[in-house]
């Protein structure tokens, strides 16, 4: 069985109009520079597997958009009618720090289409597991309001749709973004059917939510885990918190469906990380979940591309990814590995780091 890799060259064109960093152009905000989350980073990674040949070992695609069916069992329909008018007038913002031009609504909706059409290939057995490169991101996009470059919510809205329809009855979605999953964690915190496990940098973005004792409500008490990590945090740190804390949860809760919100900020040299993540730290968690999903689930796993702001490091993360993913021999070799090995954390960290896993694993007994 092959791996699926959905993609569409549309969602490179999504702009969120004239800004530098993270301001609108405009008085002592000098024109030009562009918002970090920009097309270069998920071209440069599809460029980068047209190059090896990896693409080649695919069976890529593009997918329908994500319907209004499929929009509005997350999204209130007066959330969308707003950002669909937006977006027809010539773009604008529904949120914050999400901002969008001309035919953002439809681009939105494609993502979201990509990420669900690769859940449901791994559903309908037609792949062995998936990938979309989906762009814009989701993960921090509540019901009805946009936040940190997400639109619309993907995952959830693929999720969603798997369950309504009677795909599955349990899902796990693991997010290894450097920023906290705060959107996927609201839309389903109340909720018994999905476990949310988010492993991020500790107060990154957003900065008021995230925290380890934020464990769900209701119904879905105990059903969401997040794994906060010190700023430094390096390979070993996240093999420790994916294999000590991570997939122990997911086992445990034995879902149908393993979805990863796989976002790259958390790899070295991100301008919105500080963590020191490497291609080897995301080709050895992939890795692991792919092992996990085998154990658990029949080997259902579909990824969901998430953020990830280093033009050059990005694009062998996730060509790192889809190798492992694929079980393809083609590598395409982490230049800077020398580099990032002197950089990792050393012995004094070790032990901090050590003490904070220490201690969630602990008071999760």
């Amino acid at each position: 069985m092959t791996t699926g890799f959905f993609w569409d060259e549309q969602c490179f064109w999504h702009s969120g109009g004239n800004y530098s960093f993270m301001m609108p152009a405009g008085g002592l905000i000098q024109p030009g520079g562009g918002l970090p989350e920009n097309p270069e980073t998920k071209r440069r990674f599809k460029n980068l597997m047209d190059v090896t040949g990896l693409l080649y070992e695919l069976a890529a695609s593009s997918a329908p958009p994500a319907s209004e069916v499929d929009l509005r069992r997350i999204h209130p329909a007066a959330f969308l009618d707003d950002f669909r008018a937006r977006s027809n007038a010539g773009g604008g913002e529904t949120g914050m720090r999400a901002p969008y031009g001309q035919g953002g609504y439809e681009i939105a909706a494609l993502s979201a289409g990509l990420v669900k059409s690769a859940v449901f290939s791994v559903l309908d057995g037609t792949h062995r597991n998936a990938y979309a490169l989906s762009r814009p991101p989701g993960h921090h996009c509540l019901p009805d309001w946009q936040n940190g470059f997400c639109l619309l919510a993907n995952v959830a809205i693929a999720v969603e749709a798997a369950l309504a329809e009677g795909r599955v009855e349990k899902v796990a979605v693991l997010d290894w973004d450097v920023h906290h999953g705060n959107g996927t964690e609201a839309i389903f915190y109340d909720r018994a059917d999905v476990l949310t496990v988010s492993i991020h940098q500790d107060r990154n973005y957003p900065v008021d939510t995230g925290a380890f004792s934020d464990r769900g409500q209701d119904d879905g008490e105990g059903a969401n885990l997040n794994l906060p990590l010190p700023p430094g945090t390096g390979h070993k740190g996240y093999l420790a918190a994916l294999n000590r804390l991570a997939i122990p949860a997911i086992r445990a809760f034995q879902p149908d469906l393993v979805v990863i919100a796989c976002g790259f900020d958390a790899a070295a040299f991100d301008p919105l990380g500080r963590m020191l993540a490497s291609v080897q730290t995301f080709r050895d968690m992939t890795r692991d979940v792919m092992n996990l999903a085998d154990d658990i689930c029949g080997g259902r796993l579909a990824m969901a591309h998430e953020g990830g702001y280093s033009e050059t490091y990005v694009p062998f993360c996730g060509h790192a990814v889809l190798a492992q993913m694929s079980g393809s021999a083609i590598d395409a070799p982490d230049l800077f590995a020398e580099t990032l090995e002197k950089r990792q954390p050393d012995a004094r960290f070790d032990a901090y780091l050590d003490k904070v896993i220490d201690d969630m694993a602990e008071a999760l007994m």
